[in-house]
């Protein structure tokens, strides 16, 4: 069975019918990214995809990285294939032509993440934390800084990380045991230990930056005393030429469920007391800082869940098709029936519904909120700038926590597809899904996500980007009940929507309450209904543009559009009732989890 990735006909739909996307050339921001060269984008991205990347995918789950004699190696067959993603200037898509980017709209670099990380996780890790390393240097570095590092990063000659976990300084970074010493010359000397970095040391470049968080002595205790450093594992001489090696050593390589072929590492810093460390940013401020490359990180966790899921949708429906076993339900008592393709069985079709569900609307999701970037850019008043970013505030936590929940649940339904052969290495699922579960826990555990929504997100700028959201849905639900057979869907979702403000309100004030830890021990559930009701949104937005066209429409296109309105149709009957069920026990509190002896969870 030939491998795929991605539904390109519905990438298109999202892009150019649902977001219209090149409206974006009409901005002398964007003037050269008109429709046909996001295409031919979006085409080459796709090829790489599918020709390099997809075939050794299998080699980064089996060969895996290996340490030996204080050496990291990659499978040998990613060295190609990184150096064509670097010479293609895929690292820096959206950033400044100046120092290697390309300058594109953030939801034309996420459509080519989709194909990425569809096609190859594992690799495409290194360029994506390069990229987030050198997004920290662009902010917050110096003129001096951004000269040495910056280019070398977005083109791929050097790689980046993000140093933050250590064995007691998880999802509680304040509790970090990191420290940072004054040098005389400016310099800081860095001594502790990070646990769980993702790329920390590998043989694809010359040189590897990790921006570590670290204590300067006799800061405060807590987040309020962290710094940033960036920390090079050869050091690096003002003219930009490497030095000796610093005292950055892996100390060893998780043994992991998935993404095998990322290097996945404990780092020692300064274990011979000479490592040295430049400060980025302010002294005290390096959370502030490390929330730009966490919140860029959050969002392309979201897309690697997404990826995974997408890759297992495709090879399941393909699977279907193809797969010979059992007879039509509506011929089974005919004299001599012929075996049928599994996709005809109701069963798995419904499967396949579900899926095809919520990858189509996850999709929306993520290209929705990666056009909020590009609207913040082009956006003419402050107003309306305001606007798109407390959009994308309010829906990083769910694209991040969302997305990966749902995303792993559609991988599960891969392998279900395949039945036996979606158990074993043969087929591609089992690894889609082995490789996307640490989506919901790094970067911030999906739990974490819903702590932060309903803590910070929720009741941010006294609520409006949550009103801005809601008006936004509304917007769909009006332009709904104006089109023949939508109607109908129209008011379900207003309902869900209507309902979901009643939740928010009552969520937020319990938050504030002395049953503030009630509210807590049900965020992940109110974050995952506010995740189905944005879903509900996105498919009827999709089937208020498809219905119009469905008449018109030629036969591949008009089966295209007919699937928009069935795809609608199923979600919103089928799944929104369930929750707004969920809401309603939302609505009457849940006092049973915290009252809970903890003992009497085991005995």
């Amino acid at each position: 069975m030939a491998q795929s990735i991605a539904d390109r006909r519905d990438q298109e739909f999202v892009l150019h019918e649902m977001l219209d996307v090149s409206d974006l050339a009409n901005h002398q921001l964007f003037k050269e990214f008109n429709k046909k060269t996001m295409d031919m984008i979006v085409s080459e991205a796709r090829n790489l995809a599918v020709k390099e990347l997809l075939p050794i995918n299998k080699d980064g789950d089996e060969q895996g990285c290996t340490l030996e004699n204080g050496n990291v190696r990659v499978p040998e067959s990613f060295h190609k294939v990184f150096k064509l993603f670097c010479e293609g200037e895929w690292i820096a898509m959206c950033d400044d032509p100046e120092f290697g980017g390309q300058g594109m709209p953030q939801v034309l670099a996420t459509t080519a993440g989709e194909l990425f990380t569809g096609a190859n996780c594992s690799l495409l890790m290194y360029p994506g934390l390069t990229h987030g390393a050198g997004k920290l240097v662009e902010e917050f570095g110096t003129k001096e800084q951004k000269q040495l590092y910056l280019t070398n990063l977005y083109t791929g000659k050097w790689a980046g990380t993000m140093c933050l976990t250590e064995s007691e300084a998880g999802s509680d970074v304040g509790n970090l045991s990191t420290t940072a010493k004054r040098n005389a010359d400016g310099t800081f000397t860095i001594t502790g230990n990070k646990i769980f970095i993702s790329g920390g040391d590998h043989d694809l470049t010359e040189n590897i930056i990790h921006p570590v968080l670290a204590r300067i002595e006799g800061a405060p205790a807590g987040t309020r005393g962290i710094s940033l450093f960036l920390v090079p594992k050869y050091r690096v001489n003002k003219d930009g030429s490497l030095g000796k090696a610093n005292d950055v050593v892996c100390t060893g390589l998780e043994k992991k469920m998935g993404i095998h072929g990322n290097s996945t590492a404990s780092l020692s810093f300064g274990s011979k007391g000479n490592c040295t460390g430049e400060l980025l940013g302010e002294e005290n401020k390096g959370m502030k800082a490390m929330f730009v490359m966490m919140n860029e990180a959050r969002l392309g966790v979201g897309m690697q869940g997404f990826g995974f899921a997408t890759a297992s949708y495709i090879n399941a429906v393909n699977y279907a098709r193809e797969r010979i076993q059992g007879t039509d339900l509506m011929k089974i008592f005919d004299k001599d029936p012929k075996p049928v393709a599994i996709i005809n069985h109701p069963d798995v079709k419904r499967q396949l519904m579900s899926m095809k569900a919520y990858v189509d609307g996850m999709r929306s999701l993520l290209y929705y909120t990666a056009l909020c970037f590009d609207k913040v850019k082009i956006a003419e008043n402050k107003e309306e700038k305001d606007k798109y970013d407390g959009l994308i505030e309010l829906l990083t936590p769910i694209v991040k926590a969302y997305c990966t929940d749902r995303s792993f649940e559609v991988c599960v339904q891969g392998v279900q597809v395949f039945g036996g052969y979606g158990f074993i290495r043969e087929y591609p699922q089992e690894q889609l899904l082995r490789d996307c579960k640490i989506t919901s826990i790094y970067e911030g555990t999906n739990g974490i996500q819903a702590m932060d929504f309903l803590g910070r997100k929720l009741g941010l700028k006294k609520g409006k980007p949550f009103m801005d959201l809601l008006s936004e849905m509304n917007k769909t639900i009006e332009a709904a009940k104006k089109i023949e057979g939508l109607d109908a869907l129209a008011g379900k979702v207003e309902l869900a929507v209507n309902k979901l403000g009643v939740l928010a309100m009552h969520m937020g004030m319990t938050a504030m309450s002395e049953k503030v830890l009630d509210a807590f021990a049900t965020a992940h559930p109110f974050l995952d209904i506010t995740g189905d009701v944005c879903l509900a949104w996105l498919e009827l937005w999709r089937a208020v543009v498809a219905a119009p066209k469905i008449e018109k429409a030629k036969k591949k296109d008009k089966v295209f559009y007919q699937g928009q309105v069935k795809t609608a149709q199923y979600f919103i009957t089928w799944v929104l009732p369930s929750t707004l069920g969920k809401m309603e026990a939302l609505l009457g509190n849940i006092p049973a989890i915290m009252e809970m002896p903890d003992a009497a969870f085991a005995l």
